[in-house]
This record gives structure tokens, sequence and C-alpha cells, in this order.
């Protein structure tokens, strides 16, 4: 997100703060939400410096750190936190005793690995697996990734001697009793509730709460059963312009207790009851509901009730957009990683263009794999999609 959206600025400030905000709007998952507040709390505890001291940015490392904390309903040592406060710590008292950033750096590497070791310890479920947690592990690359990049100080060189690995990630999978089903998040622009009096509304939905950025753009993370409930209150406090909810639920399934070989998609258009749905391990895409400036995922952020509620009461008509092939895209890679092969059925292509969405998707998909994903235009919509 932040190498796709920001030009690096001659000022410090600028360019922190640019990375702030795109981390924010970027960031997945709880450990992301982590790492963006770190980055937040950096831009916010820096004054507007064009350079940066030494013990400048030390001093504002420090006070990051209460940022993380502070957004995280229920911090857990052990994890991506304790990496964070650890190699923090090391910088700050070792500030006076490096020339310059990269040797200080440098110094500091034993410290990310030692605390990332420690991370198999204090935790049982890693322990129980053996595997360092996977948030600190992205922090400990993410600071290495500094350290390379100090020493070429040319970006294009930088990259072309940095081999860069992409790799499929089941954030969910291998969740023992599993409380909450959805993985949920959302941007709330312009947001009119003070931070104690929303983390308290939004902790009455779930657990694993993370609440970061500031009035203007607030990021929530949440663990719910009931994103659309919880979306409905949220809407009179500011404007919801992203939203996500991954079905922890399904995706554990999809790794642990998959009933076929060949995977089953369709789109939120296709009317099925939750029991079949979740009988069958129908894959469904949202697609997207606008109310003016706020945005939702159709019967998934928004269910039919708040829906009827919101026409009546909005000011703005809805609109629908269609599913883009990005999110086709993730979905496929992550169902090819597991499935021999995807049936993919949506809505006419004369209503949407979520079809060709996934047919592209699709395509791109089969091609990376070399497994088939086969696209089907239903040329229907609701109950008839259902029966097909």
């Amino acid at each position: 997100a932040v190498a796709d959206t920001i030009r690096p600025d001659r000022s410090y400030k600028v360019t922190v703060d640019q990375i702030s905000e795109a981390v924010l709007i970027g960031a997945r998952g709880n450990s992301g939400m982590i790492f963006a507040q770190f980055i937040y709390g950096l831009s916010k505890e820096i004054e507007n410096l064009s350079t940066v001291t030494i013990e400048e940015f030390a001093e504002s490392l420090k006070k990051a750190v209460d940022y993380v904390y502070e957004a995280v309903s229920n911090p857990v040592e052990g994890t991506m936190l304790t990496v964070i406060k650890d190699w923090v710590e090391f910088i700050y008292h070792h500030k006076d005793q490096a020339p310059d950033f990269p040797q200080l750096f440098e110094k500091s590497k034993h410290v990310l690995h030692e605390s990332l070791k420690n991370t198999t310890q204090k935790l049982e479920v890693l322990k129980k697996s053996n595997v360092v947690d996977a948030g600190a592990k992205a922090f400990v690359v993410f600071i290495e990734g500094v350290m390379n990049y100090s020493g070429i100080k040319h970006l294009k060189h930088f990259l072309s001697q940095t081999p860069v690995e992409q790799v499929v990630i089941d954030d969910h999978s291998g969740i023992e009793n599993l409380t909450y089903r959805y993985c949920t998040e959302a941007i709330v622009k312009n947001c009119t509730i003070e931070k104690k009096k929303l983390k308290s509304i939004l902790s009455n939905y779930g657990d694993s709460l993370v609440l970061a950025g500031s009035d203007g753009t607030r990021r929530i993370h949440i663990h719910t059963n009931t994103p659309a409930k919880l979306f409905s209150e949220l809407q009179p406090y500011g404007t919801i312009t992203y939203q996500k909810a991954d079905d922890m639920g399904l995706q554990n399934e999809i790794v642990e207790k998959r009933k076929w070989n060949i995977a089953l998609v369709s789109d939120s258009t296709c009317d099925l009851s939750q029991e079949l749905i979740d009988s069958y391990q129908v894959n469904l895409v949202p697609l997207n509901l606008n109310f003016g400036e706020n945005h939702y995922l159709d019967k998934v952020t928004i269910q039919p009730k708040q829906f009827y509620d919101l026409l009546e009461t909005s000011e703005h008509f809805p609109k629908t957009a269609q599913v883009n092939e990005q999110t086709f895209t993730n979905l496929y890679s992550h169902l090819a990683s597991h499935y021999d092969a995807i049936i993919a059925i949506h809505l006419t292509s004369q209503f949407s263009g979520t079809f060709e969405s996934s047919k592209k998707a699709g395509q791109r998909i089969s091609n990376e794999f070399g497994k088939p994903v086969y696209v089907i235009d239903s040329k229907n919509l609701s109950g008839a999609l259902g029966l097909l």
C-alpha cells in the first residue's frame, strides 16, 4: 500500500505522515492494524522536521509504542507487540552509542531475532505448533528490509538485488474453539464519537479489537458474529468508506475439513439459506452496496433488515457496484491452494460486470496454479441462481 500510493518527500515529517496514512488504509488483519498504529504513533510524535536525528527518532519510537498498546483492547505478550517493544527499547537505550542509523539498526538485529524466537515459548498455541508469531516475523522482515536498503540507498538497484517471494497465507487456518466467525475491518472517516466511547460500543460485539488512527480516519479491526448489526450501529457516527468481513469459520473448514475436492463459488445475489451455504461450503462473494458515501457488503455487513431500514431513513438512494477482479483473484488463489478445481456460478452478465471480473481472475489463477476454474454466467439471479 505504501509503495503504491506515496511519493517520498525530502522532508522526513512529510514522508512519515504519508506512510502513516497509506498504512492505515492498506493494513489487513490484526497484525497489520497493530503495525499501522505503530507508524501512526511515529508520525504523531515527531515535530515538523525536514531531517531527524537518532535521538529524535528514538524518542518518537518510544512514544509510538504507547499508541500501539492503547489501540489494542486486550494486549497479549509473546506477539508482534512484544517484538516491537523489545526492539524500540534497544534503540532507545543505545541511541547515544552509534554514529549513524545503519550501525544502530545493525546492532539491533540480534534483539529482533531473540525476541522473535521467544514468541514460541511465551504463547501456548505457538509452543504447541513450534512456530513463531506471524506478525512478529513480518515486523522483523520489515526492519531487516530497512537495514538492507540503508546500505544500498538506490531503490531500483535495491529491488533488483532483493528477491521478493509471494506466498498465499491462510490467516485464520487451524483455529480452535472459534467463538466469533467474522474477521471484520472498516475505515470510518470523520468520526463524530470519541475514541473511548467507540471502543466501548465495539467491545460489545466481539474480541480481538484494535482501534487505530484518528477521528479523521478511524481504522477498526474486530472478530464478531454480527458484522451487519455492528455497522448499523456505527453508521450515524461517520462515513464508512471501507469494509471487510472474512469468514474465519469457512476458511478453517477449507483448510481442515473440506467435504469435496471441488470448490463452489457464487455471489450474494444467490438466495440460499445460511444452512445450505454452510452445508455445501459455498463461497459467496458479496456485491458492494452504497448509500451515498457509506459502503456495505451485501448480506455480510448489511442484511435485508438493515437495508430496508436505510431505504426508509437515508437521504441517498442505494446503488450497487460489481465485485472487482482483485477480490476474486484473492479468493481463487486461496481456494486453488486447497482444491483440485473451482466452479463459480454468477448472476446474469446482463445485470452486472461481476461475471467478467470473476472470469478474468479465474483465467489468471488457473494459469498460475495449473488447476481448472470454471466461471459460468447463470443468466439468472436470486432464487433461480440458488436452485442452480
